[in-house]
């Protein structure tokens, strides 16, 4: 079965490009890990569906069952404040306030490294 492409501004390039980064730790509470996961993913595809300034989101689990990841790639800092500024995003995320502690940190991407393959280019 073919799956349709759909038109998408994410893309990856072979080196460091001026990309910014939300990365949202959560501390789950004992035994709470699918619970936490499960809010994260509705806020992320409640942003990826209605903010523009979404790139990309990749979405972890711990293997120890401590944390939830949600590496999230956004057009610009401010972005975080028009999320922030949606009502119904910030009642989203304080759901995860019920099954965890979290904290999130904006970043820009100021280097790429890659593994040095044999015939690669050095």
């Amino acid at each position: 079965m073919k799956v349709p492409s759909m038109p998408s501004p994410a893309h990856f390039t072979g080196g460091a490009a001026p990309t910014v980064f939300i990365v949202n730790v959560i501390h789950v509470h004992p035994g709470r890990q699918d619970e936490a996961f499960a809010i994260i993913q509705d806020v992320v595809r409640y942003v990826a569906e209605r903010k523009p300034g979404f790139l990309w989101s990749n979405l972890a689990k711990s293997t120890d069952g401590l944390t939830v990841v949600n590496i999230e790639a956004i057009a610009d800092e401010n972005n975080v404040g028009e999320f922030f500024s949606d009502p119904v995003f910030v009642e989203k995320f304080k759901r995860l306030d019920t099954v965890s502690t979290s904290e999130f940190h904006t970043y820009r991407v100021t280097d790429l490294v890659l593994p040095l393959f044999e015939g690669s280019p050095a």
